[in-house]
């Protein structure tokens, strides 16, 4: 079993080419009965007339059939259309024609809240094809329908908000559930696509879209690293599980170092060394004294693996540091100024890249402007293309934090997570992760099922520690340790066939 695929717009598009002759009923049809039925549900507690609102497009044609077929329901349906009914497209003039057919009428302007209020309201205005920042009339009707207090349903994804990228365009109908059709889109997932979503539900509408077009990146789920979380063997020792080494802790910055150390540790790695840079450097962890801690001129001559980054700074030193690691051909995981450094330096940008075994980098989206030479907002604009960009020009496995992190690899296979929460904008969590996927590393794993595995625990964790009550507001870095660690070994005492069904 595959995790969940995810289209580009133009991949959508080619579907519908392929599917469109030979679709009884119309997929125009099919897609305003699947929403129709998703608003039943979301209606069935609540009393009074629901209002749909849709656009001059296929996307109001979808609109109009599912009005059509809450009408047929028995339930008091207002339309509002803008635009021209004498130049829709076909399929869309078919589903006004029956809507009227069905006794429906439409308004020209929002009309005033009925007493007791909408029961909910339907956005119909555009769809995954929008290119344009919405302006004049609909800008005012969706700002109007974002302040009241009632469901707000979107047909395939809210209008205004760019399927590819997340972006806003201008403005953006902050739905609280969509239905989405065929299959799902990059800009649902990430950067401000899950603010505007709400709960999303996929209607394939009767198409399987991987016998049409191939997946453009998937979701991150357990399914793409499920045979690589198998129970220990009773007969084992630290050993087995690798030797994991933290390269960082300038002075005043050792807590990010110690943070990623103990990731690694409370992930299973067998030894763990932080190795710190400055005179003034701790010898212990008094919180964590299972870790090595060493200079960073004493680090171990044989680690499984290596993360350098964390609390490095910019010195000479951390610079020289990193030159020496690049070419040792073991994993290697780069983070924060091991980053910057990379960027600033072509010469080690040329090192990585020739590089044989695995290489790992986490940037924030300002990180990874600098690896691009861009600004952060460029990286923002389109997340997807941002990670796939540095994965090539680096020859690195590329985990694009922030909402939705993006993961893509060097192959340009791409992916996106959608575990975590707000509580994760703290500082020490990209130093967690770090230590997360270290772990992984350590023990054996492959590059791209740590990096998958790592990513999607750390935002688990963080979910699994929201809903027991702690935060998201004031969650801190450090308790994702016990979090992580008991959750990855439920998921190691989850049968196969279980976890990739989960």
């Amino acid at each position: 079993m595959s995790a969940t695929p995810v289209y580009f717009v133009r991949d959508i598009r080619e579907i519908e080419r392929q599917c469109l002759p030979d679709a009884r009923p119309s997929l125009m049809e099919r897609a305003g009965c699947a929403a129709a039925e998703d608003a039943t549900r979301l209606i069935a507690p609540w009393p009074g007339p629901v209002l749909v609102v849709c656009g001059p497009g296929n996307n109001g044609g979808d609109g109009l059939v599912l009005a059509r077929e809450l009408r047929r329901s028995g339930r008091e349906t207002v339309v509002v259309f803008a635009g021209d009914f004498t130049r829709l497209p076909k399929d869309a003039a078919r589903a006004h024609a029956s809507f009227l057919r069905a006794g429906g009428k439409t308004l020209a302007d929002l009309p005033s809240m009925p007493e007791g209020g909408w029961a909910l309201i339907v956005d119909a205005l555009f769809g995954i094809g929008l290119e344009r920042p919405i302006e004049g009339q609909i800008r005012e009707w969706i700002d109007a329908l974002n302040a009241l207090p009632v469901p707000r349903l979107a047909i395939d994804i809210p209008s205004g908000l760019d399927a590819d990228t997340g972006r806003v365009l201008g403005a953006c109908l902050r739905a609280t559930h969509t239905t989405t059709f065929i299959a799902l889109k990059p800009g649902l997932l990430t950067l401000d696509g899950p603010d505007y979503c709400g709960e999303i539900s996929l209607q394939p509408l009767g198409i399987e879209a991987a016998d049409h077009v191939p997946p453009a990146g998937h979701c991150v789920d357990k399914r793409l690293f499920a045979e690589h979380l198998a129970p220990r063997h009773l007969n084992t020792h630290k050993g087995v599980y690798g030797d994991a080494c933290v390269l960082g802790g300038a002075p005043g910055m050792s807590g990010a170092t110690l943070l990623a150390a103990r990731a690694a540790l409370w992930l299973g790695a067998g030894r763990v060394y932080a190795c710190l840079l400055g005179p003034s450097a701790p010898s212990i962890d008094p919180e964590q004294p299972e870790l090595m801690l060493r200079s960073a001129d004493r680090m171990p001559e044989h680690p499984s693996a290596i993360a350098i980054g964390p609390g490095l700074g910019i010195s000479d030193e951390a610079k020289r540091l990193l030159k020496t690691i690049i070419p040792r051909n073991i994993p290697l995981l780069l983070d924060a100024d091991a980053l910057n450094i990379l960027s600033l330096r072509p010469t080690l940008a040329n090192m990585l890249k020739a590089r044989q075994a695995p290489t790992l980098l986490t940037p924030h989206p300002a990180e990874a402007g600098r690896l691009l030479g861009v600004s952060t907002g460029e990286v923002q604009a389109n997340r997807v293309a941002a990670a796939i960009e540095i994965a090539h020009n680096y020859r690195a496995f590329t985990a694009l934090k922030g909402c939705g992190t993006v993961i893509a690899t060097p192959d340009g296979h791409w992916f996106i997570n959608t575990t975590g929460n707000p509580g994760m904008a703290s500082a020490g969590m990209g130093d967690v992760l770090s230590g997360l996927a270290l772990a992984l590393l350590a023990q054996g794993w492959p590059a791209e099922e740590a990096l998958l595995c790592a990513v999607h625990l750390h935002g688990a964790a963080a979910d699994q520690l929201v809903a027991d009550g702690i935060g998201p507001v004031g969650l801190t870095a450090g308790e994702i340790l016990a979090a992580a660690r008991e959750l990855f070994n439920v998921w190691l005492k989850t049968p196969l066939s279980a976890a990739m069904h989960a």
